[in-house]
């Protein structure tokens, strides 16, 4: 038995929802209703998040941009969300593996069964920061739906020992889970339909928010242009097919001329623009963007003259 255990009833994730109070009595469509509506408040709770979610997009921006990273670190569904936000983070934007990671206690196993007993031990986050080699420069993101995870806290704890920025990501209000870190983003979307089951709405707005945040991240790293993803790594057809409609949409050329001009800038879209736009050459191209901070923008006004 387990001496001294704190009661977590009070927290806004643990408490009952009254809309659902009849849950098991409704009819399939019922349910669907109930869900889109309880759904919705995940967007009002991005919107009165917003500015604690810009402050981490600055904060996390300005970090890799002076050569840091950005770990996400949880249990259970929280953690499995940063781990899938940091996967789909070199497929989609052409990152080495190792600028965006997610740590999650219990570590691959858990991916696929849960280890929920080892959120409780506030030593092993410590040790994932030291074994992730987490250092003044890089970003920690604690996610943590009901705040209160151990493994989750010990990691923050540990990663500002060692310099690091810190965002705290929960779903119940400061005055229920105290916890200091550079940005508190606190994502309120009420009890759950299933109480206690954070996996719903607790999940999906936690979804949204790494969605937001490492997107925003990378546009500010220069990886898109317009809305486009001119960093995509060209790994497939369908992304070829990508790269080359990027070309053709931003640019004069036709087929055959795009697939050329990728090909002669190694199957990397952003310099394939500068290339085309900047009359320049690969090599030429690459320096540049070297130079400027991988910014397109910025290499393209170095190069054309000013009107």
């Amino acid at each position: 038995m387990v001496e001294n255990l704190a009661p977590r009833g009070h927290l806004l994730t643990e408490q009952n929802n009254p809309k659902s109070a009849q849950l098991d009595q409704l009819t399939s469509l019922e349910m669907v209703d109930l869900f889109n509506q309880e759904d919705a408040r995940t967007l009002e709770a991005i919107a009165a998040a917003r500015t604690e979610l810009a402050a981490a997009i600055d904060l996390t921006s300005a970090a890799l941009r002076q050569g840091g990273h950005l770990f996400y670190v949880g249990a259970g569904t929280s953690g499995r969300l940063g781990v899938l936000d940091a996967a789909e983070c070199p497929p989609t934007f052409c990152t080495a593996p190792e600028l965006v990671q997610g740590i999650l206690a219990g570590g691959a196993p858990a991916l696929l069964k849960s280890s929920e007993a080892l959120e409780d031990r506030a030593e092993d986050g410590a040790a994932a920061m030291a074994t992730a080699g987490v250092t003044d420069g890089d970003v920690v993101v604690g996610i943590t739906a009901g705040g209160t995870t151990p493994y989750v806290q010990g990691a923050l704890k540990a990663a500002q020992e060692r310099g690091a920025k810190t965002i705290f990501l929960a779903c119940v209000p400061e005055s229920q889970v105290p916890f200091s870190a550079d940005v508190n983003l606190r994502l309120l979307v009420g009890p759950e339909i299933l109480a206690g089951s954070t996996r719903l709405k607790a999940g999906t707005v936690t979804k949204l928010a790494l969605n937001i945040l490492s997107t925003s991240v990378m546009v500010k790293l220069g990886k898109v242009y317009g809305n486009r993803m001119i960093d995509v790594a060209v790994t497939n057809q369908k992304l070829r097919d990508r790269a080359l409609r990027i070309l053709e949409d931003l640019t004069d050329l036709d087929r055959p001329a795009a697939e050329t001009l990728l090909d002669a800038s190694g199957q990397r879209v952003k310099l394939a623009l500068l290339m085309h736009w900047g009359n320049v050459d690969a090599a030429q191209g690459q320096d540049l963007l070297h130079q400027y901070d991988h910014q397109l923008r910025t290499a393209l006004a170095a190069v054309q003259p000013k009107p």
